[in-house]
């Protein structure tokens, strides 16, 4: 089996002035299948600039990445936007909700441009829902749902068309402790169902919470350690298995 996320040498360099921002200067990953890993450091570190490049937002300026075995480093704008569509999910810190649309209709959203039929969207969507715990509550709109609730929306919009990989950006940064908890608990259920995830953070509360946690600092990978992960279902009193 391939890996899931193979780089080598990945680098990412912005021109300023005279000289050269590096970044990201020549990170070598392996992550494979069925891992949570967090990728953490401070503001300026690289691992925004990681994630935009292993979620083919961005390209490199050199080295290579490939993606489940295929290599994405060089594709064009074009099919980096299939491969977005395909294979990756997306759960962002401001949740990104349609604030007009329900919750089941943003969860469709995806499904829409990919071309799948409106009842099978709407199949897929339910079925998402109810896998973050959110059934009763697909018919409300945005403003009608909790913070909490809205990130399990985003959760469930990143999950319905079968990512192989859910990059999650800072998910529980909008969130308050408790609510914060809940959604890693929601995230290392899903992972222990064989949903691989990347999170990138600046707590490292938070990164306890994968298996594994990447250090980044001005722009390169310094440290990568695999650890026990902190129970957050048990922390938050919740009942995800």
């Amino acid at each position: 089996m391939h890996p899931l996320i193979e780089t080598r040498g990945l680098s990412r360099h912005f021109p300023s002035g005279d000289g050269v921002v590096k970044a990201l200067d020549g990170v070598d990953v392996t992550i494979h299948p069925g891992e949570f890993v967090a990728a953490m450091g401070p503001s300026g570190s690289g691992k925004s600039t990681f994630l935009n490049l292993v979620g083919c937002l961005d390209q490199p300026t050199q080295g290579t990445y490939r993606l489940a075995g295929e290599e994405v480093g060089s594709l064009s704008p074009e099919r980096l936007a299939e491969v977005r569509g395909e294979r990756i999910g997306f759960v962002f810190q401001s949740f990104h909700l349609l604030p007009r649309e329900d919750a089941l209709a943003n969860v469709m959203m995806p499904m829409m441009y990919r071309g799948i039929p409106p009842r099978l969207r709407r199949e897929r969507a339910e079925m998402a829902l109810e896998r973050v715990g959110l059934r009763e509550r697909m018919r409300h709109t945005p403003s009608q749902l909790s913070g909490g609730q809205q990130q399990r929306v985003a959760i469930a919009r990143a999950l319905v068309c079968g990512p192989e990989l859910i990059l999650a950006d800072e998910p529980t940064g909008a969130l308050d402790s408790r609510t914060g908890l809940e959604i890693m608990a929601l995230f290392q259920a899903l992972n222990r169902a064989g949903v691989s995830i990347l999170c990138v953070t600046h707590d490292a509360d938070v990164a306890a919470f994968a298996g594994r946690t990447l250090r980044f600092r001005d722009g390169r990978l310094v440290d990568d350690d695999r650890h026990l992960p902190v129970d957050a279902a048990a922390m938050a009193g919740v009942p995800f298995a």
